[in-house]
Protein backbone atom coordinates (compact mmCIF):
# COMPACT_ATOMS: atom_id res chain seq x y z
CA UNK A 1 0.00 0.00 0.00
CA UNK A 2 2.83 2.39 0.60
CA UNK A 3 4.38 2.31 -2.44
CA UNK A 4 0.85 2.28 -4.39
CA UNK A 5 0.96 4.79 -7.31
CA UNK A 6 -1.71 7.57 -7.80
CA UNK A 7 -3.37 6.27 -10.71
CA UNK A 8 -3.65 3.05 -9.21
CA UNK A 9 -5.25 4.55 -6.14
CA UNK A 10 -7.69 6.00 -8.89
CA UNK A 11 -8.77 3.37 -10.35
CA UNK A 12 -8.78 0.67 -7.65
CA UNK A 13 -10.21 2.67 -4.79
CA UNK A 14 -11.71 5.76 -6.11
CA UNK A 15 -13.35 4.83 -8.96
CA UNK A 16 -14.72 1.98 -7.45
CA UNK A 17 -16.10 4.11 -4.19
CA UNK A 18 -18.05 6.38 -6.56
CA UNK A 19 -19.56 3.92 -8.70
CA UNK A 20 -20.62 2.38 -5.69
CA UNK A 21 -22.39 5.01 -4.82
CA UNK A 22 -23.98 5.42 -8.15
CA UNK A 23 -21.60 7.61 -10.25
CA UNK A 24 -21.02 6.67 -13.84
CA UNK A 25 -17.55 7.49 -14.85
CA UNK A 26 -16.75 9.03 -18.06
CA UNK A 27 -13.63 9.94 -19.10
CA UNK A 28 -13.45 13.98 -20.41
CA UNK A 29 -13.04 14.57 -24.04
CA UNK A 30 -13.51 17.89 -26.32
CA UNK A 31 -16.87 16.72 -27.74
CA UNK A 32 -18.33 15.76 -23.99
CA UNK A 33 -21.59 18.08 -23.95
CA UNK A 34 -21.65 18.14 -19.84
CA UNK A 35 -24.90 19.82 -19.75
CA UNK A 36 -26.66 16.15 -20.99
CA UNK A 37 -24.82 14.44 -18.17
CA UNK A 38 -26.62 13.14 -15.22
CA UNK A 39 -25.24 11.27 -12.26
CA UNK A 40 -21.62 11.47 -13.64
CA UNK A 41 -18.48 11.51 -12.40
CA UNK A 42 -15.84 13.49 -15.59
CA UNK A 43 -12.60 12.10 -15.44
CA UNK A 44 -9.83 15.04 -15.75
CA UNK A 45 -12.45 17.70 -15.98
CA UNK A 46 -11.15 21.25 -17.55
CA UNK A 47 -10.75 24.46 -15.37
CA UNK A 48 -8.98 27.37 -15.67
CA UNK A 49 -6.64 26.28 -12.84
CA UNK A 50 -6.32 22.82 -14.63
CA UNK A 51 -7.52 19.82 -14.70
CA UNK A 52 -10.02 18.40 -11.47
CA UNK A 53 -9.61 14.59 -11.06
CA UNK A 54 -13.46 14.49 -10.91
CA UNK A 55 -16.13 16.50 -11.73
CA UNK A 56 -19.70 15.54 -10.03
CA UNK A 57 -22.40 16.17 -12.16
CA UNK A 58 -26.27 15.91 -11.75
CA UNK A 59 -29.05 17.04 -14.05
CA UNK A 60 -26.18 18.99 -16.31
CA UNK A 61 -24.69 20.52 -13.22
CA UNK A 62 -21.75 20.89 -11.87
CA UNK A 63 -22.08 20.26 -8.36
CA UNK A 64 -18.98 18.70 -6.98
CA UNK A 65 -15.32 18.46 -7.73
CA UNK A 66 -13.32 15.76 -6.20
CA UNK A 67 -9.05 15.40 -5.76
CA UNK A 68 -7.75 12.03 -5.63
CA UNK A 69 -4.11 11.30 -4.12
CA UNK A 70 -2.33 8.26 -3.79
CA UNK A 71 -2.81 6.87 0.42
CA UNK A 72 -0.08 7.67 1.65
CA UNK A 73 -1.51 11.60 1.57
CA UNK A 74 -3.43 13.00 4.22
CA UNK A 75 -6.63 14.41 2.12
CA UNK A 76 -7.35 16.94 4.57
CA UNK A 77 -4.42 19.41 2.88
CA UNK A 78 -5.26 18.53 -0.83
CA UNK A 79 -8.83 19.81 -0.32
CA UNK A 80 -6.76 23.33 -1.09
CA UNK A 81 -5.80 21.57 -4.38
CA UNK A 82 -9.98 21.35 -4.91
CA UNK A 83 -10.56 24.67 -4.19
CA UNK A 84 -8.20 26.25 -6.63
CA UNK A 85 -10.02 24.05 -9.34
CA UNK A 86 -13.16 25.25 -7.49
CA UNK A 87 -12.41 28.83 -8.56
CA UNK A 88 -12.01 28.31 -12.05
CA UNK A 89 -14.10 25.89 -13.22
CA UNK A 90 -16.31 26.42 -16.46
CA UNK A 91 -19.72 26.89 -16.65
CA UNK A 92 -20.77 27.50 -12.96
CA UNK A 93 -24.36 27.13 -11.12
CA UNK A 94 -23.44 30.04 -8.31
CA UNK A 95 -20.82 31.37 -6.99
CA UNK A 96 -19.94 31.33 -2.74
CA UNK A 97 -17.33 32.55 -0.74
CA UNK A 98 -15.28 33.00 -4.56
CA UNK A 99 -15.97 29.38 -5.19
CA UNK A 100 -18.04 28.01 -7.92
CA UNK A 101 -18.61 24.56 -7.07
CA UNK A 102 -20.85 23.97 -3.83
CA UNK A 103 -19.19 20.81 -2.86
CA UNK A 104 -15.81 19.99 -2.66
CA UNK A 105 -14.07 16.56 -1.94
CA UNK A 106 -10.50 14.94 -1.11
CA UNK A 107 -9.91 11.42 -0.70
CA UNK A 108 -7.04 8.71 -0.77
CA UNK A 109 -9.02 5.90 -1.22
CA UNK A 110 -9.60 5.62 2.07
CA UNK A 111 -10.60 8.65 3.76
CA UNK A 112 -12.35 11.38 2.37
CA UNK A 113 -12.25 15.03 3.59
CA UNK A 114 -15.02 17.20 2.65
CA UNK A 115 -15.99 20.81 2.34
CA UNK A 116 -19.24 22.46 1.79
CA UNK A 117 -18.42 26.26 0.16
CA UNK A 118 -21.01 27.63 0.76
CA UNK A 119 -21.41 28.70 4.24
CA UNK A 120 -19.93 32.21 5.49
CA UNK A 121 -17.47 30.32 7.25
CA UNK A 122 -16.01 27.00 6.02
CA UNK A 123 -15.65 23.72 8.15
CA UNK A 124 -14.03 21.07 6.63
CA UNK A 125 -14.71 17.16 7.71
CA UNK A 126 -14.16 13.94 7.37
CA UNK A 127 -16.97 11.34 5.81
CA UNK A 128 -17.15 7.85 5.70
CA UNK A 129 -18.11 7.98 1.97
CA UNK A 130 -19.04 9.85 -1.39
CA UNK A 131 -22.39 11.27 -1.50
CA UNK A 132 -24.74 9.56 -4.08
CA UNK A 133 -25.94 11.74 -6.89
CA UNK A 134 -29.26 12.11 -5.31
CA UNK A 135 -28.29 12.90 -1.58
CA UNK A 136 -26.15 15.42 -3.58
CA UNK A 137 -28.79 17.60 -5.63
CA UNK A 138 -31.06 16.97 -1.99
CA UNK A 139 -28.11 19.16 -0.33
CA UNK A 140 -27.95 21.68 -3.32
CA UNK A 141 -31.60 22.53 -3.70
CA UNK A 142 -31.78 22.87 0.30
CA UNK A 143 -31.96 26.21 1.39
CA UNK A 144 -30.22 26.16 4.67
CA UNK A 145 -30.55 30.28 5.11
CA UNK A 146 -34.66 29.72 6.50
CA UNK A 147 -33.58 27.06 8.45
CA UNK A 148 -30.76 29.18 10.08
CA UNK A 149 -33.25 31.81 10.29
CA UNK A 150 -35.78 30.01 12.05
CA UNK A 151 -33.32 28.70 14.87
CA UNK A 152 -32.02 32.60 15.12
CA UNK A 153 -35.57 34.30 15.37
CA UNK A 154 -37.91 32.03 17.02
CA UNK A 155 -37.14 31.71 20.70
CA UNK A 156 -37.17 28.60 22.66
CA UNK A 157 -40.27 30.19 24.96
CA UNK A 158 -42.57 29.01 22.64
CA UNK A 159 -41.39 25.94 23.95
CA UNK A 160 -44.09 25.56 27.41
CA UNK A 161 -41.90 24.39 30.89
CA UNK A 162 -37.92 25.01 29.52
CA UNK A 163 -35.97 25.38 32.77
CA UNK A 164 -33.29 28.05 32.60
CA UNK A 165 -30.39 25.77 32.05
CA UNK A 166 -32.03 23.62 29.58
CA UNK A 167 -32.95 26.42 27.37
CA UNK A 168 -29.19 27.66 27.49
CA UNK A 169 -27.95 24.59 26.41
CA UNK A 170 -30.50 24.29 23.27
CA UNK A 171 -29.11 27.45 22.05
CA UNK A 172 -25.63 26.63 22.84
CA UNK A 173 -26.46 23.58 20.84
CA UNK A 174 -27.63 25.67 18.25
CA UNK A 175 -25.14 28.28 17.65
CA UNK A 176 -22.41 25.62 17.72
CA UNK A 177 -24.61 24.14 14.88
CA UNK A 178 -25.05 28.03 13.31
CA UNK A 179 -20.82 27.66 13.38
CA UNK A 180 -20.55 24.70 11.48
CA UNK A 181 -19.55 22.49 14.01
CA UNK A 182 -20.51 19.05 13.74
CA UNK A 183 -19.18 17.37 16.96
CA UNK A 184 -21.02 18.66 20.17
CA UNK A 185 -21.26 16.84 23.52
CA UNK A 186 -23.75 18.02 26.29
CA UNK A 187 -23.31 16.73 29.83
CA UNK A 188 -26.00 16.86 32.28
CA UNK A 189 -26.20 15.09 35.81
CA UNK A 190 -29.03 12.96 36.87
CA UNK A 191 -32.72 13.94 36.83
CA UNK A 192 -32.21 17.69 35.23
CA UNK A 193 -34.60 16.47 32.15
CA UNK A 194 -32.07 15.28 29.64
CA UNK A 195 -34.44 13.30 27.94
CA UNK A 196 -37.13 16.06 27.27
CA UNK A 197 -34.45 18.75 26.42
CA UNK A 198 -33.32 16.76 23.73
CA UNK A 199 -36.79 16.09 22.30
CA UNK A 200 -36.97 20.20 22.40
CA UNK A 201 -34.27 20.50 20.74
CA UNK A 202 -34.80 17.79 17.95
CA UNK A 203 -38.54 19.29 17.22
CA UNK A 204 -36.90 22.94 17.18
CA UNK A 205 -34.35 21.54 14.49
CA UNK A 206 -36.97 19.87 12.75
CA UNK A 207 -39.38 22.74 12.41
CA UNK A 208 -36.43 24.65 10.94
CA UNK A 209 -36.37 21.91 8.73
CA UNK A 210 -32.68 22.81 8.59
CA UNK A 211 -32.81 18.82 8.55
CA UNK A 212 -35.01 16.22 7.90
CA UNK A 213 -34.25 13.25 9.90
CA UNK A 214 -32.73 12.71 13.25
CA UNK A 215 -31.29 9.59 14.76
CA UNK A 216 -31.72 9.65 18.50
CA UNK A 217 -29.64 6.18 19.48
CA UNK A 218 -29.01 5.01 22.53
CA UNK A 219 -27.95 1.70 24.74
CA UNK A 220 -30.22 0.23 26.83
CA UNK A 221 -33.79 -0.69 26.65
CA UNK A 222 -35.12 1.39 29.58
CA UNK A 223 -33.41 4.61 27.79
CA UNK A 224 -35.34 3.60 24.49
CA UNK A 225 -38.39 3.38 26.43
CA UNK A 226 -38.14 6.61 28.47
CA UNK A 227 -37.42 7.99 24.65
CA UNK A 228 -40.55 6.90 23.28
CA UNK A 229 -42.84 7.70 25.77
CA UNK A 230 -41.06 11.52 26.01
CA UNK A 231 -41.90 11.94 22.12
CA UNK A 232 -45.62 10.74 22.88
CA UNK A 233 -46.26 12.99 25.52
CA UNK A 234 -44.35 15.92 24.00
CA UNK A 235 -46.81 19.07 23.03
CA UNK A 236 -45.65 21.28 20.56
CA UNK A 237 -46.39 25.12 20.49
CA UNK A 238 -49.12 24.14 17.78
CA UNK A 239 -50.61 22.51 21.03
CA UNK A 240 -50.52 18.79 19.22
CA UNK A 241 -48.49 16.10 20.05
CA UNK A 242 -45.09 15.85 18.58
CA UNK A 243 -45.98 12.59 17.08
CA UNK A 244 -49.08 14.01 15.22
CA UNK A 245 -46.46 16.24 13.24
CA UNK A 246 -43.76 14.24 12.80
CA UNK A 247 -43.61 10.21 12.36
CA UNK A 248 -41.42 8.86 15.58
CA UNK A 249 -40.19 4.82 14.69
CA UNK A 250 -38.17 2.98 17.05
CA UNK A 251 -35.82 0.15 16.05
CA UNK A 252 -33.90 -1.94 17.77
CA UNK A 253 -30.40 -3.08 16.93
Amino acid sequence: MQSEAEWLTRKSRIDTRLKQKGWKLVPFSSGLDLNQLDKVAVEELPTANGPADYGLLVGGRLLGIVEAKKVTVNPQNVLEQAKRYARGVFGAVGEWNGFRVPFLYASNGTIIWHLDTRPKKLVSRQLSDFHTPDALEARFSHDTGLGRAYLLDTPTEQIGRLRPYQRDCILAVEQAILGGKHDMMVAMATGTGKTYLTVAQVYRLLESKLVRRILFLVDRKALAAQAVREFNAFNTPKGNKFTQEYEVYSQRF
